[in-house]
Parts: C-alpha cells; sequence; structure tokens
C-alpha cells in the first residue's frame, strides 16, 4: 500500500503501481559474477526486492551501496540493511563512490524509471554510472520499454535484454558492460 501511495503521489519517481518481483530480481542478479564482485551499487532500491537478491547473492565483504530518494524508502533500507551504506541523490553515485574510497564499483544495478525523468536527469545519472564503473564494469538496469536502448548503446554495449513477463507490469532487463574506450578510437 505504502507503494501506491508513493506512487500517486510522485508518479515521476515512482515507476510503478507495484514493487519488483522476485522474478524480476532473480533476472537482474542473475548476469552478475559475484565471486568477482566487489563492489555494486542499486539506484532506485524502493522496496528493497532487488536489494534482498543482491543481499542473497553477494559474497562476504561486498560493498554495496544503496540509492533511494524517497526518504521513508532510504530510512527502511537502511534499517533492513544496516552493513550497506544508504544515499538518497542517484546524481552523487561518483562522489560517494570516492567518499568510501573505492577506485570504482564493479557493477551498478538500477530500477530506476528513467522514461519518466527529464532527458537532462537521464544523462547526468548516465555519466555518473560511467564515471563510477570500472572498466568493462556491467551495468544492468530494468525499464518498462525499450526507449533506453539507443542511449545506453552510446555508454555500453548492451549484451542481452531479457523480458520478464512475470512482472506488474513486465519489464526489460538490460545487462550492459562499460565500453572500452580504447576500441572506439579509430586508426
Amino acid at each position: 500500500m505504502i507503494f501506491l501511495y508513493k506512487f500517486i503521489r510522485t508518479p515521476k519517481t515512482i515507476g510503478s503501481v507495484t514493487p519488483s518481483s522476485r522474478f524480476l530480481a532473480k533476472k537482474m542478479i542473475e548476469a552478475i559474477s559475484w565471486q568477482d564482485t566487489c563492489s555494486v551499487a542499486e539506484l532506485g532500491a524502493g522496496t528493497g526486492v532487488i536489494t534482498e537478491a543482491i543481499n542473497h547473492a553477494a559474497v562476504k565483504g561486498t560493498r554495496v551501496l544503496l540509492f533511494e530518494k524517497d526518504s521513508h524508502l532510504s530510512e527502511q533500507l537502511a534499517l533492513q540493511y544496516p552493513e550497506y551504506t544508504t544515499y538518497s541523490e542517484a546524481r552523487a553515485l561518483s562522489s560517494s563512490v570516492q567518499q568510501l574510497g573505492l577506485e570504482h564499483l564493479d557493477c551498478v544495478i538500477s530500477g530506476l524509471p528513467f522514461a519518466n525523468f527529464p532527458q537532462r536527469l537521464r544523462d547526468e545519472i548516465m555519466e555518473q554510472v560511467v564515471a563510477s564503473l570500472k572498466p568493462n564494469g556491467l551495468f544492468v538496469a530494468f525499464q518498462y520499454s525499450l526507449q533506453m536502448k539507443k542511449q545506453l548503446s552510446r555508454h555500453f554495449d548492451i549484451q542481452t535484454i531479457h523480458f520478464v513477463l512475470l512482472n506488474v507490469p513486465p519489464a526489460f532487463v538490460y545487462v550492459c558492460k562499460k565500453k572500452d574506450p580504447t576500441k572506439s578510437i579509430q586508426p
């Protein structure tokens, strides 16, 4: 009910009337090699459905940064996952990574409703994600349409796009690898 209430109050920042399904959460985290993942950020952690899947999949010692703009949801996440660091602003991803003394992130997982954001905000967040990820780092995001495919392909090699029917609404999971800037240089 809280999620529905938040959606009605702020539909531009909450992307759905219901939290993500466990099927969507599973599809989001299965593309990640958790044995090789030392640091991960989740953007738009919401009610923590994907956070819970991260919690079960991550190996001991993995640094997890949670980003949730809604203060009530953010407080709940901080209480439920006190070992993770919680932030409110995804546009501060890069500085948050630096504050923790991390050089980069191995993976960024996103549930942000990019289709609801103005283009400028999308661009700002994408720049933060790219700046924060290690070379060949993963960006795994779900969206309710293929609208972001063109923008994502500017920054990432899209490895796969999965369609998850068992979610309300059904969603697309993009699994993307940060482009190697040395390969884009033409001789």
